[in-house]
């Protein structure tokens, strides 16, 4: 055993990062798939191809289903999703150095290294255990607490045995922002509930907000108490980017979807407040709704867009191009138009190859979502009822791994259940780690002459 691990550890140091991230998700996205094609996994109608989607979307935290959860899914099958689900929110990487972690062994320096860049985004593979250690309990923590107080919100409504299932099921689907439900209407049912409703909203926040932050914030509060209150210790500037944005977006998404147009149904201010705000924080990172989406107003449903195009922030359960490359992307903008040469933020200027790749991110998933929405158009074209704005609002919400529909995915051809699968792919690794994955090497010792063409 202990020479197969071993072996194990060599194979992973030799390869790449991005290697390992790609090789990671793609060999779990296949083991789910064999178990939920199980005979006992699932009912009669559900195929090797839906079983394919449905893992994807669980292990890439998406939460899109082309089948029903909770009908077409045995309690076995469902299990397995949620496994599925908390393997791929936490990371595949992180169980590999759990799994070293409980033999005793150590994972090589690249493949920390690869974890640090992936959920981290910190350098320092000294720190990685200590880190790791507390990510976990925070984890455990938090998806505990959270199906308390579920089971106290559902209790009223089910059995103590149904509501102890759906509380520990949804928990652990809001954190890590899948946004699977066991409900064919999601959390509708429950949007008059103020125990649910809640508690969803802050799983869903403390799962997007990411590692780093949280890790920012625990240090923040030890230092606070072994100073006695004294707050010169700030946060790292990734955490005020990160907390900002997504306080600006979540408000911002609140005030717009009250402007434009939220729900058909007479519930009053406080309902259409309750909802915008419970909308405007799921359709950044999680999927869950409590109105239904393709009744919504054409300008809220491009809201939302935006709101999923961004996403949650980097090392978090979410997908998207990232609170913090939105942020520094609009910075630089600002700083250019003003003839500055550097992005600011927060009183300090961000290096100019953060910002290349902030700009590189953002034009991969350009590229890659203009490509979806023209592909997607040709194949489902044929659809009766559905019109761009459908297949726009899909294509992006598989790429943001958010998981919200307008009732286009289980209408998908196969074409394009194929192009959602690899979509929701690259948007849990995100676009730049498999640019690099699949484009790295040597490079070029050429010098080209400069030449100059006209922009603008």
């Amino acid at each position: 055993m202990g020479k197969r691990l071993d072996s194990l550890r060599e194979r992973l140091a030799v390869r790449s990062p991005e290697g390992i991230l790609v090789g990671g998700f793609g060999g779990l996205i296949i083991a789910g798939t064999c178990l939920l094609f199980l005979p006992w996994s699932h009912r009669e109608g559900v195929g090797i191809l839906d079983a394919l989607f449905t893992a994807t979307s669980a292990v890439c935290v998406t939460g899109l289903v082309v089948v029903d959860t909770g009908t077409d899914f045995t309690p076995f099958g469902q299990v397995v999703i949620l496994l599925l689900i908390q393997a791929g929110g936490i990371g595949i990487m992180s169980f590999a150095a759990l799994a070293f972690a409980l033999l005793g062994r150590r994972l090589s320096l690249k493949a920390q290294a690869a974890l640090s860049g992936s959920m981290l985004q910190q350098e320092v593979a000294s720190e990685f255990r200590s880190i790791f250690r507390r990510i976990l309990q925070f984890v455990l923590f938090t998806e505990t607490s959270g199906a308390v107080l579920l089971f106290v919100g559902m209790l009223p409504s089910k059995g103590a045995a149904q509501a102890a299932y759906s509380a520990v099921f949804h928990s652990i689907s809001a954190f890590c922002n899948a946004g699977f439900s066991l409900y064919s209407d999601s959390l509708i049912g429950w949007r008059n509930n103020p125990t649910v409703m809640v508690t969803v909203m802050l799983l869903i926040v403390l799962g997007g907000i990411g590692h780093p932050v949280v890790v920012d914030l625990w240090r923040k509060r030890l230092t606070l108490q072994r100073r006695g209150g004294s707050t010169s210790n700030r946060l790292a500037l990734n955490s005020n980017v990160a907390l900002a944005t997504s306080g600006v977006l979540i408000g911002g998404g609140l005030i717009g979807l009250l402007l434009f147009g939220l729900t058909a149904g007479e519930e009053g201010w406080g309902g259409r407040i309750a909802n915008g705000l419970f909308q405007s924080v799921t359709a950044r990172t999680a999927g869950f709704n409590t109105v239904d989406i393709g009744a919504l107003p054409l300008a809220s449903l491009m809201l939302l867009v935006l709101l999923m195009f961004v996403g949650g922030s980097p090392g978090s359960c979410a997908g998207g191009i990232k609170t913090t490359t939105t942020a520094l992307w609009f910075a630089r903008l600002w700083s250019l138009l003003n003839g500055g040469k550097w992005a600011r933020l927060f009183g300090r200027h961000i290096p100019g190859e953060i910002a290349r790749r902030a700009s590189m991110i953002l034009g991969l998933a350009v590229v890659w979502n203009l490509s979806g929405l023209i592909l997607l158009l040709a194949t489902e074209s044929g659809t009766p009822g559905i019109g761009m704005h459908d297949v726009l609002f899909e294509q992006i919400s598989a790429f943001g791994t958010v998981g919200l529909s307008t009732g286009l995915t289980p209408q998908l051809t196969n074409a394009g259940r194929i192009w959602i699968i690899l979509t929701m792919f690259v948007g849990r690794l995100g676009p730049l780690t498999l640019a690099m994955w699949a484009f790295t090497g040597p490079s070029s010792r050429v010098h080209y002459p400069e030449g100059r063409v006209m922009i603008g």
